[in-house]
């Protein structure tokens, strides 16, 4: 069946997940197997031939990916970052430009600058909520835009229209990380966007036990290219953890109905205690980027950033001091976490113009009773 005309919550459960056709198996099955019969040297049975190559399991969450960010096809990655590191390399070559969020994810920057850079690629940190910055920083080299919005751990916003207009009239790419929003609640494709790209183990797997990332893309060549890459690189997801990813699909609507709606009332509370100086939050009216979120997604998310006065001492008592949210560096799973980002997810860009200030606490807002998550960051706070 054609899911796409159906609704989103819909197209989560059903696209690319039919019921087995020989047992009627309603939930995809894991092929655990590396190795296909073929019919005679050459004869492929339904495509496949190494798992590598393709797996059944692998193929029924790209196609949900496909179908959930309205693109032409996906690609599903051992990590994101394995996702990120086979786009770029298959738009790009060695001399080639990439523009950079200046508050772009810590492990982003370590792959653009550490790694891609050393094989030829030059990045350019711009602020993209800076549009005439943008502009200024796109050359005849320019290949990609990479846009994350709203962005780790700051809650920066970025205009992905505007953006798209940019790149396209320098004859780019934009690419945006939709890791924090999700499906659910932006669709880049459908705003402008050239290519999706999404770590997978957060939000859309959504319980902290597998490790995948994704890629998803509006153009045929550009997909052929990176499905070449995928497979002389081979950093692919396993069928397992591609069954994962499609059970936390599933659910995603609803789990990230429930992360936004603790989230706001963290914030609420957030907004009441002494010891807070700031609140990053695009659900808030002050936020820089809360008109664009607010046009752009259709809530505004689970992940919440604050300040608190006594600088990064006092930041990593609180962080240490929670008993319902966990320490820990990853986010988008159905249990609260907290974190210290200036050591933690983002120490990489430590000393960088990416540094993230050193007050900063990080939550990713899970889906627990919303008063025992206040009454627990209320006694850390102190």
């Amino acid at each position: 069946m054609d899911w796409t005309e159906s609704g989103i919550e819909t197209r989560a459960i059903h696209a690319g997940q039919e019921p087995d056709a020989q047992t009627g198996a309603v939930v995809v099955p894991i092929y655990a197997t590396s190795t296909y019969a073929q019919d005679g040297v050459g004869g492929l049975r339904q495509g496949y031939e190494y798992s590598r190559t393709g797996n059944p399991t692998r193929t029924a969450l790209e196609e949900s990916l496909a179908s959930l960010e309205v693109g032409k096809r996906a690609f599903a990655f051992g990590s994101g970052l394995a996702a990120t590191d086979t786009f770029i390399r298959s738009a790009c070559k060695q001399g080639d430009e990439v523009i950079l969020p200046i508050d772009a994810y810590g492990g982003s920057y370590r792959l653009f600058t550490k790694v891609l850079a050393e094989w030829g690629l030059k990045v350019t940190p711009v602020p993209l909520s800076d549009l005439d910055a943008v502009r200024a920083a796109v050359t005849d080299k320019t290949r990609v835009i990479w846009c994350e919005t709203p962005t780790n751990p700051m809650l920066s916003l970025a205009d992905i229209p505007a953006l798209a207009q940019i790149a396209h009239e320098a004859g780019a790419l934009l690419a945006v990380d939709n890791t924090f929003a999700t499906p659910y609640l932006q669709r880049p494709i459908t705003l402008g966007a050239d290519v999706v790209v999404h770590s997978m183990t957060k939000y859309l797997g959504g319980h902290s036990d597998t490790v995948a990332g994704a890629v998803i893309v509006n153009d045929d060549v550009l997909a052929d290219k990176i499905a070449f890459h995928q497979n002389a690189i081979g950093a692919i997801c396993g069928p397992f953890d591609a069954w994962l990813v499609l059970r936390g699909i599933k659910t995603l609507g609803v789990r990230m109905d429930r992360h936004a709606e603790n989230a706001e009332r963290i914030v609420e509370f957030l907004g009441t205690s002494a010891k807070v100086t700031k609140v990053h939050y695009p659900g808030l009216p002050d936020h820089p980027g809360h008109d664009i979120a607010a046009k752009q997604m259709k809530n505004f998310g689970g992940m919440v950033s604050f300040q608190v006065a006594g600088g990064p001492e006092e930041a990593k008592r609180i962080v240490a001091a929670t008993k319902v949210f966990t320490l820990g560096e990853s986010l988008g799973g159905v249990e609260s976490l907290i974190e210290f980002p200036a050591t933690m997810t983002h120490a990489s860009v430590a000393g960088s113009p990416l540094e993230v200030p050193d007050d900063l606490i990080r939550l990713s807002v899970g889906i627990e009773t919303a008063d025992d998550l206040i009454a627990d960051l209320r006694e850390a706070l102190g």
